[in-house]
């Protein structure tokens, strides 16, 4: 006899009991981890801006699924759509279905120019993997140019033009023929494109694992007429930046570019549904798979499944509806100018930036008598984890939930929902302020994180 735990009884499990069901059959290096900072909170509920944990405490979400809630935690709208589509045929691969072409035909309509075409997926790194297949086989050339800096997913593929040496040193040889330039460096980049035989160059607009990095005015604009100089396709890479995030319904367009490719997903789904996707043009699309031996070189089983494109049409629906493109300009607005006020303040704070509702705080390295003394290891721990310890401050005294950036450890990233109102903005910038006041340095933050690993130790 099969002892499963069944579903009423896993929802009734305890703190400790889901802890050692994730050690045991996940992860149990990444429970240690969140464990000694306090971060393994159990969260039983989330609407809006907000969860809460099983104890009844109440926190602010600034992370936003990295991008991913831009309408919050389960809006209604979306659960509702879903709801509609319950007794239809969710996966289907032997007929056409109804909500595909609907959900392809309205990113048709708010994506910018003449991008049409859209492959479902279901995560962000599936949709890069369809990108850079697809310019390869439409333009019959194979090299791909990506950024130092970038991050566009962790599957081979995806890994391959992500662009810190940490994530793909364990798995290489990866694929072939992906070759990185400096982000925002347009001389770098002819240079690569000269020779004409590079397949696609793919960009984030705003990269943002790289530590919410804002390139240099007129570098989209720039890239764009560069791969139409020398016949290379341009991705962009919207994954994290699109459907209104930094102040646009998608970033490229603050810049007037139109890619030859657009890779979205995170916020497609509303927070409810993976859904991935990439768009691209007609005559790209045609190329690529516009004959009958070629319509299904490249598919997915859970691709445009009916639940997932009831999410997508209804989350689409609301970010134009309630126009939150210019809310996320409005509030981002507002949270840089109270960012940039409290920078004034403390010393620790190196740099504000970001555009809309996706926004770095980078720190200041530890200088001077105290480092050289530590031979300058203080130095380097303050890189690798100054941004966790004070996202673990934020998180155990303030209760708002925020992370670092993946390949910038030191700089905190704030992403939250799009719904976001001055008082939750009012409140992470006080926090961040509070916890600066009171640590002041590196080293005080360290002590005070310190006595929170040795809280967790003493509690296991």
């Amino acid at each position: 006899m099969v002892n499963y735990i069944e579903l009423d009884q896993a929802l009734a499990l305890s703190r400790n009991s889901i802890k050692e069901n994730y050690s045991e059959y996940i992860n149990s290096s990444f429970v240690s981890m969140l464990s000694l900072l306090n971060f393994d909170k159990y969260f039983v509920k989330a609407q809006g801006m907000s969860v809460w944990d099983s104890d009844g405490n109440e926190y602010y979400d600034f992370l936003g699924g990295y991008g991913a809630l831009n309408l919050g935690h389960n809006p209604p709208e979306v659960i509702e759509a879903i709801d509609k589509v319950k007794g239809m045929p969710n996966i289907l691969q032997a007929a056409i279905a109804n909500l595909p072409g609907v959900l392809a035909y309205n990113l048709a309509q708010i994506t910018p120019g003449n991008l049409k075409r859209s492959f479902f997926c279901n995560s962000g790194a599936e949709a890069v993997e369809g990108a850079l297949k697809l310019a390869k086989i439409a333009s019959g050339k194979s090299k791909i140019v990506y950024c130092e800096g970038s991050f566009h997913g962790k599957s081979a593929g995806a890994l391959s033009v992500t662009g810190r040496e940490k994530y793909q040193k364990p798995f290489l040889p990866l694929v072939p023929n992906c070759e990185s330039v400096p982000y925002g460096d347009l001389n770098v980049l002819e240079d690569k494109l000269k020779a004409r035989d590079v397949a696609a160059f793919i960009v984030e607009p705003i990269q943002g694992e790289g530590g919410i990095i804002v390139p240099p005015e007129g570098y989209l604009k720039g890239v764009r007429e560069l791969c139409t100089r020398y016949d290379a396709y341009m991705i962009a890479d919207e994954v994290q930046t699109g459907f209104g995030r930094t102040g646009t319904m998608f970033a490229c367009e603050r810049e007037e570019v139109v890619p030859d490719i657009m890779c979205v997903a995170k916020s497609l789904g509303g927070g409810v549904m993976p859904v991935g996707a990439y768009i691209t043009t007609d005559e790209i699309w045609k190329k690529a798979y516009g004959t009958m031996d070629r319509a299904l070189l490249h598919t997915s089983t859970f691709g445009g499944n009916t639940w997932a494109m009831a999410a997508g049409i209804a989350a689409i629906k609301s970010i134009v509806d309630r126009d939150l493109p210019t809310r996320a300009q409005k509030m981002g607005n507002y949270l840089l100018e109270r960012l940039n006020a409290i920078k004034e303040k403390h010393s620790l704070i190196k740099d504000v930036r970001g555009r809309g509702l996706m926004v770095g705080i980078e720190f200041n390295q530890p200088e001077g008598f105290i480092n050289k003394l530590s031979g300058g290891l203080l130095g380097k721990l303050s890189y690798e984890y100054l941004g966790s310890l004070v996202a673990a401050q934020l998180q155990n005294d303030y209760h708002i939930i925020t992370a670092y950036t993946l390949n910038n450890p030191n700089v905190i990233r704030l992403e939250p929902p799009l719904i976001v109102e001055e008082k939750h903005i009012d409140a992470v910038v006080d926090a961040i302020d509070g916890i600066l006041e009171k640590n002041g340095s590196f080293l005080g933050i360290t002590l005070k994180s310190t006595k929170t690993v040795i809280g967790s130790l003493f509690r296991k």
